[in-house]
């Protein structure tokens, strides 16, 4: 806790119980907060691999790459255009790829297509959807048609595998720039991996 100097002041310990009082909750001695001693730095996060993909490069693509790697994701660039990869921001992407692979796309995997109205929509999604994909999601807005439904029906794609596809994604929190939309969708996939609803209801 900040003193009246700026200063943190040092663990108090309660006149009438054992607990000891930091980051704003109380725990005893013996069993510290995990979650305060890993925001310290004094534990390591317990997670499982995971992997975020972004189809398509973007603004989006290049911030959800940058985050996700961040967050502690394995990042992927997939990019069907040979052109485009190409010349692709790659900083923030571990591996690029022009096609899906059960080598990064497996039930770990985290898929976030961020351009629907690329010709290859259809054809990416149902190679996408033919692997284990722990999570697979379409950027795009309700109030507005979702193509990648008749790209894939074009395709044959049954229709309880097309339901797979998420569509709006992530957390609605008004994004407005590519910076902004990467929070929000990389904030939905933590949230739905850890089977929380997101917001503020806990």
């Amino acid at each position: 806790m900040a003193g009246s100097d700026g200063e943190h002041e040092p663990l108090r310990r309660s006149s009438d119980t054992s607990e000891w009082h930091s980051c704003g909750v109380a725990h005893t001695v013996a069993q510290p907060d995990p979650a305060c001693q890993m925001a310290h730095g004094e534990l390591p996060p317990d997670v499982g691999p995971r992997t975020l993909v972004a189809v398509f490069t973007s603004p989006v693509a290049d911030y959800l790459l940058h985050f996700g790697r961040d967050a502690g994701f394995r990042t992927v660039l997939l990019e069907p255009d040979p052109g485009r990869l190409a010349a692709a921001d790659r900083r923030f992407a571990d591996e690029a790829a022009s096609a899906p692979s059960a080598a990064f796309i497996d039930d770990t995997a985290d898929v976030v297509v961020t351009d629907h109205d690329r010709p290859e929509l259809g054809e990416a999604l149902a190679a996408v959807l033919a692997l284990p994909a722990r999570w697979v999601g379409v950027m795009g807005s309700v109030r507005h048609s979702a193509p990648h439904v008749a790209a894939l029906r074009d395709l044959g794609v049954p229709e309880d595998v097309i339901a797979r596809v998420h569509r709006p994604i992530g957390l609605n929190i008004g994004s407005r720039t590519p910076a902004e939309i990467a929070i929000a969708t990389l904030a939905g996939l933590i949230a739905d991996r850890n089977r929380r609803p997101g917001g503020f209801a806990f």
